[in-house]
């Protein structure tokens, strides 16, 4: 079963290096937080993968939990939020399109990966706050991008050139209120998500389920 582990997170790394091909091609890609997210992922589940079959020391808790958080947050915005990806733009591996490996596939086998081979009992209660951490510091990267783009950096990654990745924190769109709106609503999915995986180790005995 620990080899089996071991190659079920390089597939998992594996599937999120293809999935972030895309930016690694076209660098203003990286503006969105599936690609930053993805390849975090990608480079944590490899570490993972590699001292599971070699028998090595496993990446920290906290590192762990936050890249599952993310990959969670991102399977959900891209089965609620986003629209279906177009084959005729988005790269092909094997008949299966780059952006559903990296929001969807990936995602998926990363909370098995967390149920069934991470051991359990590790989270501080304090890592559901700094897990956070990411989010503020993304947000004000994207409005400063956003703000510097006509001038400095050229067009944004968006249809149109939009500078902003994502409609739903379009400031130019959306307006103060709507925006405020919409990034505390994501706070606060982003914090329950949080507390789910929080309370799934809790509940889980310390040993891996599979393992």
């Amino acid at each position: 079963m620990r080899f089996f582990a071991g190659l079920w997170r390089l597939a998992i790394a594996a599937l999120c290096f293809v999935g972030t091909y895309e930016a690694w091609q076209r660098p203003v890609l990286w503006v969105y937080f599936t690609f930053q997210t993805g390849a975090v992922l990608g480079f944590v589940m490899l570490w993972a993968g590699a001292a599971t079959i070699l028998k090595g020391i496993q990446p920290p808790a906290w590192l762990k939990g936050v890249v599952t958080l993310y990959a969670v947050v991102t399977a959900v915005v891209a089965f609620l939020l986003m629209p279906p990806d177009d084959p005729n733009y988005v790269p092909q591996i094997l008949g299966i399109m780059t952006n559903t490996m990296l929001h969807r596939i990936a995602p998926i086998m990363a909370v098995a990966d967390f149920i069934l081979f991470d051991p359990h009992r590790r989270f501080q209660w304090h890592y559901m706050f700094s897990w956070l951490i990411y989010v503020p510091v993304w947000f004000a990267f994207v409005m400063g991008r956003a703000w510097l783009a006509p001038t400095l950096l050229g067009s944004g990654p968006a249809a149109g050139g939009n500078p902003y990745p994502y409609a739903f924190i379009d400031f130019k769109a959306l307006g103060w209120q709507q925006f405020g709106i919409n990034c505390l609503e994501l706070a606060g999915a982003f914090f329950a998500v949080s507390l789910v995986l929080f309370v799934i180790d809790r509940i889980e005995p310390a040993k891996p389920l599979l393992g």
